[in-house]
């Protein structure tokens, strides 16, 4: 009966052939016999996908075992969608008082808790973990640190909890890393991951992610340089590696390392499917060669919705409106189930519409977007419509806009409009704008710079004056304006006023007797 089953789900690949299985085990009486629901449920969620039925034939069960439970809280703690089910279920069998969950369901259950309760989920959790005894179970305590650094949980917890640990793995060291690294404390997280004493891929991967998600590309490059050049016990660059370091090359414009990068993948067979050939995409893109970006995607045997985006994307940022929308309509008729416009579709399209100032185009992709593919408008489509809208002079129609967003209007919003008002010397709509940019962000000196600049413009010393004295106690801020520029295949960063740099004095010296000549 055991191998019947196997060979039959071997060949299963549909619903209805799991339903004609679930008949057989029913007429033999089986009904109720744990171990055919696992594979049945495990087949659901893992094969098909199927989170519905697969609870079905749990709930079928008069009394399912731990497995059972472990299987489809597994499943929905692996998909965001379906954090509250793994949540709820496990609430539940603690209600029945059976079965008692064990060292395996609780990280499971961890990884669920923030996203449903925040910290107090996280906390909920471990207060049972403590009561049942598994609390010095290095997989639970693995769990619970990676818990404790998510979003709103506290990431000291997850500290001394990782202090505490009698016993730390390479993948406990990985959790604190990305940890530090989910919260943004980039530089402890470094540092972190110098002390480890064993790293595998996946710790190279965490810290090297960690510094692209953050923004510290540079950071991201060496790091990948160093894993090259140690290269000890099989710790190479995989698909992850090189994807997120093709991003950090593409943020920062480091085209010629991007290159090299793309020969280390070819050289070394590093994966031919969408993943790297989309990276590959974006990298070019963004550092300008769209030639060769957009042959990347033709080569491509398999374009999925991510390899679409990508390339209306690229032409989308450097002003190739045409040629934006001209892939997004090959797009929409390439006749692939899987691939259909989602809301990153429509950001790259209005912003193709507003470098190309197409207006009418602009609107009409907004209407489609909400009509025919029912995607809600995020703040990012408002900016990008404002935006279009107030580079086209349309001031009255981008009032109405902010006035009828469901949300409130970010600082990306105001400051579309603020860009529109400079162009056309609208300083009423531009004070009005600075002021709304002053009161989401008080403590940001560029926001009280542009007004006192617009005070200034309009004649209204008395009012520059006060500004500059508020300015002056608050102790504002202002972010400086940064560059990169690469040569020899380094990255050279430089911030407004900045003197870091080893050869300062160089630049400087260079600069004053370029200046000399006119």
């Amino acid at each position: 009966m055991n191998q019947h089953v196997f060979a039959i789900l071997e060949k299963c690949n549909h619903l209805n052939h799991l339903k004609q299985l679930q008949s057989f085990i029913i007429t033999q009486g089986q009904s109720q016999t744990q171990f055919y629901v696992f594979k049945l449920v495990r087949f659901c969620t893992l094969k098909i996908f199927n989170f519905y039925y697969a609870r079905l034939l749990f709930d079928h069960l008069y009394a399912p075992n731990i497995y059972l439970y472990t299987a489809m809280i597994t499943a929905y703690a692996s998909h965001p969608n379906h954090h509250t089910s793994a949540f709820a279920l496990y609430r539940h069998m603690l209600c029945k008082g059976k079965p008692t969950p064990n060292n395996f369901i609780y990280p499971h259950v961890l990884k669920s808790a923030p996203e449903v309760l925040e910290s107090n989920g996280t906390k909920l959790v471990h207060t049972q973990i403590f009561k049942s005894g598994f609390g010095q179970y290095p997989v639970v305590q693995t769990a619970l640190v990676d818990a404790y650094s998510r979003p709103g949980s506290c990431i000291g917890i997850a500290r001394d909890l990782f202090d505490e640990m009698a016993e730390r793995n390479v993948v406990s060291w990985t959790a604190m890393v990305s940890g530090y690294m989910r919260v943004g404390d980039v530089g402890k997280a470094i540092l972190l991951f110098e002390e480890m004493p064993n790293r595998d891929v996946p710790s190279w991967n965490a810290v090297i992610a960690g510094c692209t998600q953050n923004g510290f590309f540079s950071e991201a490059i060496s790091l990948l340089r160093k894993m090259v050049m140690e290269g000890k016990g099989g710790n190479w660059p995989n698909q992850v590696t090189m994807v997120c370091s093709l991003s950090a090359c593409g943020h920062t414009g480091m085209f010629q390392l991007g290159k090299s990068i793309h020969g280390y993948i070819y050289r070394n067979d590093i994966g031919n499917d969408c993943l790297v050939a989309n990276a590959l995409i974006d990298m070019y893109g963004k550092c300008g060669s769209l030639e060769t970006a957009r042959r990347i995607f033709e080569m491509s045997s398999k374009k999925n919705l991510t390899s679409w985006n990508s390339i209306i994307n690229c032409f989308a940022l450097h002003g190739q409106s045409d040629t934006a929308i001209s892939v997004f309509e090959e797009m929409i008729n390439c006749g692939v189930e899987d691939v259909r416009p989602d809301a990153v579709t429509f950001i790259s399209l209005l912003n193709a519409c507003t470098h190309g100032g197409l207006v009418e185009k602009g609107r009409a992709y907004f209407v489609l977007m909400t009509s025919s593919y029912n995607i809600e408008p995020r703040i990012d489509h408002y900016g990008c419509l404002i935006d279009l809208l107030g580079r086209a002079g349309k001031f009255e129609e981008a009032l109405e806009v902010i006035n009828g967003m469901k949300m409130e209007p970010d600082e990306v919003v105001w400051g579309s409009l603020l860009n529109g008002c400079k162009i056309y010397g609208r300083s009423d709509l531009a004070e009005f704008a600075v002021n709304k940019l002053i009161e989401i962000d008080p403590n940001n000196g560029g926001y009280g710079i542009m007004l006192a600049n617009l005070y200034g413009a309009l004649g209204k010393w008395d009012e520059v004056r006060k500004i500059r004295k508020k300015l002056k106690e608050q102790n504002a801020y202002k972010t400086p304006g940064c560059s990169w520029i690469e040569v020899d295949s380094q990255v050279h960063q430089f911030y407004s006023v900045d003197k870091t740099h080893p050869r300062t004095d160089e630049i400087y010296n260079i600069l004053e007797s370029m200046v000399g000549l006119y």
